[in-house]
């Protein structure tokens, strides 16, 4: 046990007579190790798009929220009432009529 402790720390076993397939396994954890890596890092550029998209999108329903809320105040009757007296017109005291119109079939 100690001494195959020593070879490995020494180093024997990526030299000896049957070392192809050791280095076979160690390339082969290599390349995994660099596939993991790679991978993780593209998780983590996804997560961080992810999120910008999400604060982009908050910022876009805040935006649309406002607008509405200003389009809403501006079409108020009361609103529409003072802008147009600015202009001349005033609202009409005497109700509007229904017009019937029958067909000549």
């Amino acid at each position: 046990m100690k001494r195959n402790i020593y070879n490995i720390l020494k180093g024997t076993f990526l030299v000896s007579d049957d070392a192809f397939k050791n280095w076979r396994f160690i390339i082969f954890i290599s390349v995994l190790a660099l596939v993991m890596i790679a991978s993780s890092h593209s998780v983590d550029k996804k997560v961080y798009e992810i999120a910008r998209l999400n604060n982009e999108v908050k910022e876009m329903r805040s935006a649309f929220v406002d607008g509405r809320s200003k389009f809403m105040r501006l079409k108020m009757e009361s609103n529409i009432i003072v802008e147009m007296k600015d202009k001349g017109l005033e609202p009409s005291v005497v109700p509007p009529k229904k017009i019937m119109v029958k067909s000549q079939n």
